[in-house]
């Protein structure tokens, strides 16, 4: 069954993709947000998976997806090219970062990225009192198997769109299925981030 908090994660992203537009989806994964998308929103939309497993879990639900490595070469994409980019749960795999998001900027007119937040209190608790890795339900892998190399906070995000002169246009944090509103570096286990070039 899928994470709860994966779920609203994806109900919200719908939410602000407009209907019928343009969208690349990188690291799609086995293709349900692409499918609610597609759905919901009437989107044409194009996936980019490195999985072979999941590229063929896509292909079963009909839908539209390219094997590559986003941390590898998206310069064959026109400047403007879709409406909305999506890193959901992905940039936190990506080895270089600076590079990928940039590219999405000038791919897309808005990029949209959700991802695990590191700093939340329970991965906080578990760390000091365990001296351990944590694992939880929103962070299942242990250190040895986790495909995550990168262990970001909100803050960190927040900091990194600042110095980086990219405009965070809405943002949205998510903890037990439910929206937090309060504290979210504290006590929101997933972000989402809205993010445009300044112009």
């Amino acid at each position: 069954m899928k994470n709860k908090n994966i779920l609203l994660s994806h109900l919200k992203i719908s939410s602000i993709v407009k209907e019928k537009s343009k969208v690349l989806d990188l690291g799609c994964g086995n293709g349900d947000l692409m499918l609610l998308l597609e759905q919901n929103k009437k989107v044409n939309i194009q996936g980019v998976e490195i999985s072979e497993k999941a590229i063929y879990e896509c292909v079963e639900k009909g839908l539209c997806v390219i094997h590559s490595d986003i941390d590898g070469d998206l310069n064959s994409y026109l400047d403007n090219s879709f409406d909305f980019v999506i890193l959901s749960h992905s940039l936190q795999q990506v080895k270089r970062i600076d590079e990928v998001l940039k590219q999405c900027l000038r791919i897309g007119k808005k990029v949209i990225i959700a991802f695990p937040n590191f700093a939340h209190i329970s991965l906080r608790l578990s760390l000091f009192f365990r001296g351990r890795a944590p694992v939880t339900k929103c962070l299942p892998s242990r250190w040895n198997n986790t495909p995550n190399i990168r262990f970001l906070s909100i803050k960190d995000f927040e900091l990194f769109c600042k110095e980086k002169e990219y405009k965070i246009v809405e943002k949205y944090f998510i903890t037990n299925s439910r929206f937090c509103y309060a504290f979210p570096n504290l006590f929101a286990q997933q972000a989402i981030f809205v993010i445009e070039k300044k112009h």
